[in-house]
């Protein structure tokens, strides 16, 4: 079956004072699934497992996203985690910076399309 996807979020987290990638990301990653209850399985009959979750993640420097440390905050469905040159570094005065991370969260089931 084709996959089709149903559901888009994003999200922005951040990482003020440790210049912490991995932190930034799962701010950002809750702040897309804490915008509403994504709830898109009951909606086309599917168990929540089904869900194929597939995470884009942008930050300045992508090889300091522990994306493994990043699963944990599915509580269901087949996450597939992304990174990539992306976000933002923000200057700070005392030269550390603080980073930004954009992530988008695509939710996509296995269907035949209507």
């Amino acid at each position: 079956m084709p996959k089709h996807r149903v559901l888009t979020e994003f999200g922005m987290g951040t990482s003020l004072r440790r210049q912490d990638y991995t932190q930034a990301a799962r701010r950002g990653l809750q702040d897309a699934l804490w915008h509403n209850s994504i709830n898109m399985a009951e909606l086309f009959g599917f168990p929540k497992e089904a869900m194929l979750i597939d995470v884009e993640i942008g930050v300045q420097q992508p090889e300091k996203v522990d994306q493994a440390a990043l699963l944990d905050i599915f509580p269901y469905g087949q996450p597939a985690i992304t990174v990539h040159h992306g976000g933002l570094d923000i200057p700070r005065p005392d030269g550390k910076p603080t980073v930004i991370a954009n992530v988008a969260i695509n939710v996509s089931f296995d269907m035949v399309p209507s």
